[in-house]
């Protein structure tokens, strides 16, 4: 005997969950691919541009029988891909503009196919369009006995879009397995993928192929909206948190499970629509992760940047100290501070200087230790190094690369051969 609240679940809210867990794998497993594509877009479009398939499916055969209905769509997403690549390759245009113009002129199309007087007893509406039809997906015959789940039955007794939805998974982990390494390759570099005698036009068309069935079939159950959160929410936010593709497949699999579950938890609790609660759950996950990301959040960037503005303001101390120490010229703590600036960055690097023993007091002046001389050797050789790269290989006049050469002598050493001295005539310090 099941009891009554599992039984009340199993009636109300397991096939909806199981529905929307599907559509969020199927979708979300390829997004990872069009993220790096820069092609997220596609789901939009794509979302979009089945509506003119649903009214002319209708139109030709007079019947809403849900394969010619699915028939339909599919074929106008098809459609979709194909004229984006047209567009893009005959027209030079960026693909997000492509996409643009195909899915809102073919939206366009739709709307007014389906306001034409032969087709409006196409049932589309708003909900249907949107948000999906998940609350339709209830079990019709409440089961009552733990047994009832292995009778012939009760595969007729799950919704169509529930069997529809759990191929296009399957199908899709399939792909993915499959050709991962192709998709990876071509996704990367499509020159590169094509010399290592890979077709990437193909795999392209491939994975369009597979971002179209995924998202017609998730369409009428979960709605356009869901379908685009979930092709560019989870692989985004997964794109965050790690820069291994196959980490970030396995991440954003997770995060869409994490969005369905829990949006559906959220939206069940506060009586809102199940679609867009996921959604919004997705959206606000991608949002955490942006400002907490470990390596690429905004908390990350902003001590990253304040730790590369200490690092300059210290090799600034230092290369000042070692052009003075050429010259044998002091100068005391506060003389140099008001030089570079008098910040509280440049004052916190003096004491990093003093306390690392870089730079040492000699009375009042302040004077560049061992370890110091060869922090201050080694920026000067940059700045100098990149001067003489300026003038001999940019063109620049050699009185206008001192200021370009300081910003540059903070990054990587150019170690260019065979110089000496710099445009100036001062000596490169040896490596």
């Amino acid at each position: 005997m099941i009891p009554d609240l599992i039984q009340t679940f199993l009636t109300l809210d397991l096939f909806p969950i199981l529905a929307a867990i599907f559509a969020a794998l199927s979708c979300g497993l390829l997004g990872n691919f069009l993220v790096l594509r820069k092609q997220s877009l596609m789901g939009d479009a794509i979302s979009h541009a089945v509506l003119p398939g649903l009214v002319g499916a209708f139109l030709i055969t007079q019947s809403r029988s849900p394969g010619i209905m699915f028939a339909g769509a599919a074929i106008s997403a098809l459609i979709t891909v194909v004229l984006v690549e047209v567009i893009k390759r005959l027209g030079k245009v960026e693909p997000g503009a492509a996409m643009g113009v195909v899915f809102s002129v073919l939206f366009a199309l739709g709307v007014f196919m389906l306001e034409n007087a032969s087709a409006r007893s196409v049932d589309l509406d708003a909900d249907c369009v949107l948000h999906g039809n998940l609350q339709t997906l209830f079990w019709t015959t409440s089961p009552t006995e733990w047994n009832h789940f292995l009778s012939a039955s009760i595969k007729d007794e799950v919704p169509r879009q529930l069997w529809t939805l759990l191929g296009t998974t399957l199908a899709v982990i399939i792909f993915i397995t499959v050709f991962f390494k192709e998709l990876r390759i071509a996704s990367f570099d499509a020159g590169i993928a094509t010399v290592q005698g890979i077709n990437a036009g193909f795999m392209h068309m491939a994975l369009m192929t597979f971002v179209a069935i995924a998202a017609v079939a998730s369409f009428e159950a979960v709605g356009s909206i869901l379908v685009i959160a979930m092709l560019i929410c989870p692989a985004a936010t997964a794109r965050l948190l790690t820069d291994r593709l196959i980490t970030q497949i396995l991440v954003s699999a997770v995060i869409a499970l994490l969005t369905a579950i829990g949006g559906y938890a959220l939206a069940s609790w506060m009586g809102v629509n199940a679609a867009g609660m996921m959604a919004s759950t997705a959206g606000a996950i991608l949002v955490v992760v942006m400002i907490g990301s470990p390596s690429h959040g905004i908390i990350a960037k902003a001590r990253n940047q304040r730790k590369l503005g200490n690092l300059v303001a210290l090799e600034d101390i230092l290369g000042s100290l070692y052009r003075l120490a050429e010259t044998d010229e002091h100068t005391t703590r506060d003389r140099l501070i008001a030089t570079l600036g008098f910040t509280n960055r440049t004052t916190k690097a003096m004491d990093r200087a003093l306390a690392d023993n870089l730079v040492k007091l000699v009375g009042t002046h302040l004077q560049l230790t061992q370890s110091g001389l060869a922090h201050g050797a080694a920026i000067i050789r940059k700045h100098r190094q990149w001067e003489g790269y300026l003038v001999d290989e940019a063109g620049f006049s050699p009185d206008h690369v001192h200021d370009t050469a300081e910003k540059l002598e903070h990054l990587i050493d150019p170690d260019l051969p065979n110089q000496h001295t710099d445009p100036h005539g001062k000596p490169i310090p040896p490596k």
